[in-house]
């Protein structure tokens, strides 16, 4: 029996994890978490097999925790499950050792064979991900010069009055980079995204 964590934020999709691996005889969810910083205490607690994690979590990402579970004594095999296959993302993933990266729109079925493989030792990788993120970026910034300038003052501490004043612009429209900003980010939170554009070296260009 492989005993398995989920972590995942959204109800619905949590659930629904735990339905799919339910119809597994070999496997068996063990421990389910809301919550990046209850990751750690949930993995010491249940000693799963595999621990499969979002990455955007609450309290602390998902690569984080990844990052914390590798310096436990006996640490589980991580299998990161994410909506946003960014290169920053992969390679914070990569960089935290873990055994397996996919995509939440993989089907069904991958997943399954993936928690079995990783339980085995091996690691797996969606191959066409890693090859598309791991090619030399030509210019793959979708961020516009305004948008960068907005999340490039969160990134530096600015105050909303300071961007709104260093940049000239009304409250109103600070809010809408920001909302456009997060939608190519794939971010649900302005800070996210913040992080997301540093991870890949979006800001840089503003």
């Amino acid at each position: 029996m492989i005993n398995v964590l989920i972590a995942e934020d959204h109800d619905l999709i949590r659930g629904a994890l735990i339905a799919l691996l339910s119809e597994e005889r070999d496997i068996r969810v063990v421990k389910e978490v809301a919550r990046g910083d209850d990751i750690v205490p949930a993995v010491i607690e249940s000693s799963p097999d595999v621990a499969v994690l979002d990455i955007g979590l609450p309290g602390i990402d998902g690569l984080e925790a990844a990052g914390l579970i590798r310096a436990l004594k006996e640490p589980p095999p991580v299998l990161i499950l994410t909506g946003v296959g960014s290169q920053g993302n992969f390679q914070r993933a990569m960089a935290a050792e873990v055994r397996g990266f996919l995509v939440k729109d993989a089907p069904a079925h991958r997943l399954v064979d993936a928690i079995r493989a990783i339980a085995r030792g091996e690691r797996v990788i969606d191959v066409e991900l890693a090859d598309d993120l791991l090619e030399p970026e030509i210019n793959t910034n979708p961020l516009t010069s305004r948008e960068i300038s907005v999340l490039s003052a969160m990134a530096a501490g600015e105050s909303a009055g300071a961007v709104r004043r260093r940049l000239g612009l009304s409250a109103h429209t600070v809010r809408n980079y920001l909302a456009a900003a997060q939608m190519k980010t794939g971010a649900r939170t302005g800070e996210e995204a913040v992080r997301i554009a540093a991870d890949n070296g979006w800001l840089k260009d503003g």
